[in-house]
C-alpha cells in the first residue's frame, strides 16, 4: 500500500502514480545504514554472487561451496554483493537566473518540479535525501534522512525557495563535496551560468570524493532560439546590469557562442563521468524523469 501524496503545487500525483514502477539506481557502490536495492562496497546475502575467496577458520559454513571442494580438494566461501540504501543529495541553483522562463514555468519552478518527484520516489523506495538551494552560497539546506517527516520539511524547503542571487556555483560545489558524506547519489539541477573550464574542478572534486553525480542542465528554448526581432534591452537577472542590442546584428555571434558553450558542457561532463542531461523547458518533466530512471535501470544491468 503507497502512502498518500502531498498536496503541492509542484507535485503531480498522475505523474508519481505513472513513475512509481521506476526504481531509482546508483551507478557507483553506496555506503548505506540499512539494507536496500543499491549495490555496496561490502559483502553480504544478496542473491548477486561477486566471487569466491579461501576459507578461513570462522567463515559461516553454510557460505562453503562443496562442488569447488569435490573439484579441488580445498575449502572455498562463496561471497555476494551486499545490498543497502541510497543517500541522494539533490543540489537546486536558485540565483537570480533560474527565475526565467517562457513556457509558463520558470528554470526554478522546472528544477523544483523534478527535485520533489525524484525525493518522493526515493523515500518510497527507502532511501535518504537531502537537500541543498544554493546561488552565491548554500542558502540552505537539509542532510539525508529517511523518515516521511523529513520529506514534509524537504517540500517546505521548496516551496520557499526563490530565485535571487549571484551564481557561486564553483564554490559551493567544492564545498559540497567536502560536506556530503562520501558515496552519494548527487542530482545538481542548474542552468550551469558559469565558464565550463571552471566547472571541471568541481566535479572532479565530487568524483574523487566518490560520489556519483548527475547534472540536469536547465535551458529555455529562447536562450537557445533567440527569436528576437526588433532592438532589445537585455537585463542580467543576478546582477540588473543591462546591454541594449540589435538583435540581427548579433545573432550569428550568439549562436556560435552558445553551440562552443553547450559543446564544452558536454564534453567536461564526459571527462568527469559525469551523468549529464541536457533538459529544454519544453520538455515535459516526467518524460525526462522517465528517461533517466530507465538509463539507470540499464546501465546496471549492463
Amino acid at each position: 500500500m503507497t502512502s498518500p501524496v502531498p498536496t503541492r503545487d509542484f507535485l503531480d500525483p498522475d505523474v508519481l502514480a505513472r513513475l512509481r514502477g521506476l526504481p531509482l539506481f546508483a551507478r557507483k557502490v553506496m555506503l548505506g545504514s540499512v539494507s536496500g536495492r543499491h549495490r555496496s562496497p561490502h559483502r553480504g546475502s544478496s542473491v548477486e554472487f561477486a566471487e569466491y575467496r579461501k576459507y578461513v577458520p570462522g567463515d559461516d559454513l553454510r557460505r562453503l561451496d562443496w562442488r569447488a571442494y569435490g573439484r579441488t580438494d580445498r575449502f572455498f566461501v562463496k561471497e555476494f554483493e551486499a545490498d543497502t540504501n541510497l543517500r541522494m543529495v539533490i543540489v537546486v541553483d536558485t540565483s537570480g537566473s533560474m527565475g526565467f522562463g517562457s513556457t509558463g514555468l520558470s528554470k526554478l519552478d522546472y528544477a523544483k518540479r523534478m527535485a520533489a518527484t525524484l525525493s518522493y520516489l526515493a523515500m518510497e523506495q527507502g532511501d535518504a535525501v537531502g537537500l541543498a538551494c544554493v546561488a552565491n552560497q548554500v542558502v540552505n539546506r537539509l542532510p539525508a534522512l529517511r523518515n516521511p517527516a523529513h520529506l514534509s520539511n524537504l517540500f517546505n524547503l521548496l516551496d520557499q525557495a526563490t530565485a535571487a542571487g549571484e551564481t557561486e556555483l564553483i564554490a559551493v560545489l567544492h564545498e559540497l563535496a567536502e560536506t556530503i558524506q562520501q558515496h552519494a547519489l548527487v542530482i545538481l539541477l542548474s542552468d550551469l551560468f558559469v565558464s565550463p573550464e571552471r566547472l571541471q574542478p568541481c566535479f572532479e572534486h565530487l568524483r574523487f570524493r566518490k560520489h556519483d553525480v548527475s547534472v540536469f542542465h536547465l535551458l529555455d528554448p529562447e536562450e537557445l532560439a533567440f527569436n528576437f526581432d526588433q532592438p532589445t534591452r537585455f537585463v542580467d537577472m543576478e546582477n540588473d546590469a543591462t546591454i541594449f542590442a540589435e538583435p540581427s546584428e548579433i545573432a550569428v555571434a550568439y549562436h556560435a557562442a552558445m553551440n562552443e558553450y553547450l559543446e564544452s558542457i558536454k564534453t567536461l561532463m564526459a571527462r568527469a563521468s559525469v551523468d549529464y542531461h541536457r533538459v529544454v523547458l519544453d520538455q515535459p518533466y516526467e518524460q525526462v524523469l522517465s528517461d533517466f530512471l530507465v538509463g539507470r535501470t540499464q546501465g546496471r544491468r549492463v
